[in-house]
C-alpha cells in the first residue's frame, strides 16, 4: 500500500516526483524517498516520517542536485522492518548503481536473502525490498541487460509486488513490473510516467496503460514497451482516466475528509444518475449481467469486503434479503480466503472495495471465479484490478477520495446496494408496486435531506466538544442501522484513536453492559416506525440505569426520547429502511469534529493507509 511514482521527461524531475508523492501520501506516510539520475549518477534522498521531511531534505541538498533527467519516488507504509531511515525506499545494491522502490510483500524474501548473502551481498535493512535490489543487481552482473535482469528476477519472487528499477549504466530508463499490486504507465508528450495510482499523474496526462500481472514496462521519455516475463512484447490499449485534477484540491475546506463529507449529496446524485430515472421506471444497471434465469438458479449471494466496505456489505445483505428474498452471507475477505468455502456456480459473489485494489478481496474474488461463481464488483475505481475481474460491475462514481477515512465512498456503496436490491426485486417481482414507487421517491430525496444535515453543524460540534475527552465509546443499533453503528465506531477509532465499538443493541446485556458507567458514552441509532425502535429504547434505559451518558441519533419526528438522552442528534424524517444513507453522515461529522478538537491528523491517521494492497 505504499505509493510509487517514476518519471522520465522534460519537466523538473524533483517537482514531478514530489507532486506525485504528495498525491499518493494517503497510501502511506512512514517514510519517503527519491532516486534521481543526475550528472550521470544515481543520487538517493530519503527521510523518516511524512513527506514534508523529504521536501526539507531536498531543499537542504539543492546545491548538489543539478539537472536530473529521470527518477523514481516512494512513500512508505511499513510492512517488513519498522519505519526507519535505513528501511526507507529507494533501496540499492552493494555498488550503489541500482535503485529500486517497491509496493507489496515478497513472501520468499528470506530464502532469497540467504542465497544472495552466500554470493557476497551485504544487507543493510530489514526489508524484503532490499532483497529485490540485490537480486536484480546480481542478474544484471550476468546478463548486462537491465530489462532481462528484471525479468529473470521477478520470476523468482513469490508474493505481491509493484517495482520500479533504475540503473546508472542504463541512462534514463525506468523499468516497472507488477504482480498482485497496482501499477500503471502514463503517456505524455516527450515524457512518460509510472505510478501505483492515478492521482500521482493526473495533473500531467489522462492517458494511461494499466499493467496486468506478470507484465513489465520499459519506459523512457519517448517510448513505452510492455512485455511478459518471457520478453514477448504485448500490445496494450491506452485508456483515458476518468478523473480531474480538481479532485485533489481541498477547495477551501480545512481537511479532505470534511470536503468529502460535504460532497456526499452530489455523489449520491451521481450514483443515481442514469440508473434511477423515474419512480415508475425500473432501475437500470447496464453493467450488471444478471437476468431472471440467473437469479432463479442462485442458491445464495456471498458478499466479500474489508473495513468500511464490509459495513456497506452488511447493509446490503439486509436490503437484498428484504427486497428480493435471496439468502445473503457477508464475510471479511481476510477470513474467506483462508478456509474451505461452499461458493460454487450457483453462488453470486459480490466484492466491495473503494479502491478496487484491496489485496484480500482480490484474492477472494479470484478464488470465487475459480469455482465458476458469477462475480459482481462494487467499486469506486472502474479502472481497478477488481473491476477488470468482474463479470458484472457497479461503479459507485464517488470521485477520488483522498482522506484515508472513507466517507463519500461508503455512502455511494450504500446507494449502490439500494439500487441493486431494488433491481433484483424488480426482476423477481417481490415488492408491492406502490411500496416500490414510494421507496424510489424517498431515495431520490436523500441528497437534499443530507444537505439539510450539512447546513447546520452546530449540534454535532457541541456533541463532539462535550465528548472529546472520553477514552471509550459504544455505538448500538438493530436491524438495518447495525451497519451504521459499526461504521460510526470505526470512523471514531480511525481518526481520533478513541476506543469505540459497535454492538447490536440487544447484545449489551450479554457482556458489554459490564463496562457501562459514567465514563462510557453510549450512542444509539434509532428511527421511529422501525420494528426494533421500542426495543432499542429499552436497551438505552438499561444503559441509563448504569449511569452511562446517552446520545441518540434519530429523526426529526421522534418526540419520545428527550427525557432519556443527554444529547439528541436529528436527521430529516426518513423511512427506516433508507435511514443508513443519512445516519452515517452525522457520525462521520461527529468523528471528524472530535478528532479536530483533539488535534489529530484527520486526513492521515497514524498506522493507516488508504489502499490496503497487501494481505
Amino acid at each position: 500500500m505504499c505509493g510509487i511514482v517514476g518519471y522520465a521527461g522534460k519537466r523538473d524531475v524533483v517537482s514531478v516526483l514530489f507532486k506525485g508523492l504528495t498525491n499518493l501520501e494517503y497510501r502511506g506516510y512512514d517514510s519517503a524517498g527519491m532516486a534521481l539520475r543526475d550528472d550521470g549518477e544515481i543520487k538517493i534522498y530519503k527521510t523518516l516520517g511524512k513527506l514534508i521531511n523529504l521536501k526539507n531534505e531536498l531543499e537542504l541538498k539543492k546545491n548538489e542536485i543539478h539537472h536530473p533527467t529521470s527518477g523514481i519516488g516512494h512513500i512508505r507504509w511499513a510492512t517488513h522492518g519498522s519505519p526507519s531511515l535505513v528501511n526507507a525506499h529507494p533501496h540499492t545494491c552493494n555498488c550503489g548503481k541500482l535503485a529500486i522502490v517497491h509496493n507489496g510483500i515478497i513472501e520468499n524474501y528470506k530464502e532469497l536473502r540467504e542465497e544472495l548473502i552466500k554470493k557476497g551481498c551485504t544487507f543493510k535493512s530489514q526489508t524484503d525490498t532490499e532483497t529485490i535490489a540485490h537480486l536484480v543487481a546480481n542478474e544484471y552482473s550476468i546478463t548486462k541487460n537491465l530489462e532481462e535482469a528484471v525479468r529473470n528476477s521477478v520470476k523468482k519472487l513469490q508474493g505481491a509486488y509493484a517495482v520500479c528499477v533504475m540503473h546508472k549504466d542504463v541512462p534514463d530508463v525506468i523499468i516497472g513490473a507488477r504482480k498482485h499490486a497496482p501499477m500503471l504507465v502514463a503517456i505524455g508528450e516527450d515524457e512518460n510516467f509510472i505510478a501505483s495510482d492515478t492521482p500521482a499523474i493526473i495533473e500531467y496526462t489522462k492517458k494511461a496503460i494499466y499493467l496486468d500481472d506478470n507484465e513489465i514496462a520499459v519506459v523512457t521519455k519517448n517510448s513505452v514497451k510492455i512485455t511478459d516475463t518471457e520478453g514477448n512484447e504485448i500490445k496494450k490499449n491506452i485508456e483515458i482516466l476518468p478523473f480531474e485534477p480538481a479532485a485533489l484540491s481541498k477547495q477551501g475546506y480545512k481537511h479532505f475528509m470534511l470536503k468529502e463529507i460535504h460532497e456526499q449529496p452530489d455523489v449520491i446524485r451521481n450514483v443515481l444518475n442514469g440508473k434511477l430515472f423515474d419512480i415508475d421506471a425500473p432501475v437500470i444497471l447496464n453493467e450488471v449481467k444478471i437476468d431472471a434465469d440467473t437469479l432463479k438458479k442462485l442458491n445464495k449471494i456471498k458478499i466479500i469486503a474489508c473495513g468500511t466496505s464490509l459495513h456497506a456489505a452488511l447493509a446490503g445483505k439486509y436490503l437484498i434479503e428484504d427486497f428480493a428474498g435471496i439468502s445473503v452471507e457477508v464475510e471479511a475477505s481476510s477470513e474467506y480466503i483462508y478456509r474451505k468455502t461452499t461458493t460454487d456456480a450457483s453462488t453470486l459473489v459480490i466484492g466491495v472495495s473503494q479502491s478496487g485494489e484491496t489485496a484480500d478481496t482480490i484474492t477472494a474474488i479470484k478464488q470465487a471465479k475459480s469455482k465458476n461463481s458469477h462475480v459482481l464488483i462494487i467499486t469506486n475505481r472502474p479502472d481497478s484490478n477488481m473491476a477488470r475481474l468482474a463479470d458484472s460491475l457497479i461503479p459507485v462514481n464517488a470521485g477520488i477520495e483522498v482522506s484515508v477515512a472513507a466517507t463519500k465512498s461508503y455512502t455511494a456503496q450504500l446507494i449502490s446496494f439500494y439500487l441493486l436490491a431494488i433491481h433484483f426485486a424488480e426482476i423477481k417481482n417481490t415488492l408491492d408496486s406502490e411500496f416500490l414507487k414510494h421507496l424510489k421517491h424517498e431515495l431520490i430525496q436523500i441528497p437534499s435531506k443530507i444537505e439539510t444535515i450539512l447546513s447546520d453543524l452546530k449540534p454535532i460540534k457541541e456533541c463532539a466538544k462535550k465528548f472529546s475527552s472520553y477514552k471509550n465509546f459504544i455505538y448500538i443499533s438493530r436491524g438495518i442501522n447495525l451497519a451504521t453503528a459499526y461504521e460510526g465506531a470505526l470512523k471514531l477509532k480511525e481518526i481520533s484513536y478513541i476506543n469505540a465499538t459497535g454492538y447490536p443493541a440487544g447484545e449489551l446485556k450479554h457482556g458489554p453492559i459490564a463496562m457501562l458507567d459514567e465514563t462510557m458514552p453510549v450512542l444509539a441509532i434509532l428511527i421511529p416506525g422501525g420494528i426494533t425502535y421500542e426495543k432499542i429504547l429499552s436497551n438505552c434505559e438499561e444503559a441509563k440505569a448504569r449511569n452511562a451518558k446517552l446520545i441518540a441519533l434519530t429523526s426529526s419526528d421522534d418526540t419520545n426520547i428527550d427525557s432519556i438522552f443527554d444529547i439528541v442528534l436529528r436527521i430529516p424524517k426518513v423511512p427506516e429502511i433508507l435511514s443508513p444513507a443519512m445516519t452515517c453522515v452525522p457520525l462521520q461529522l461527529l468523528a471528524y469534529f472530535i478528532a479536530e478538537y483533539l488535534g489529530k491528523d484527520v486526513d492521515q491517521p497514524r498506522n493507516l493507509a488508504k489502499s490496503v494492497t497487501v494481505e
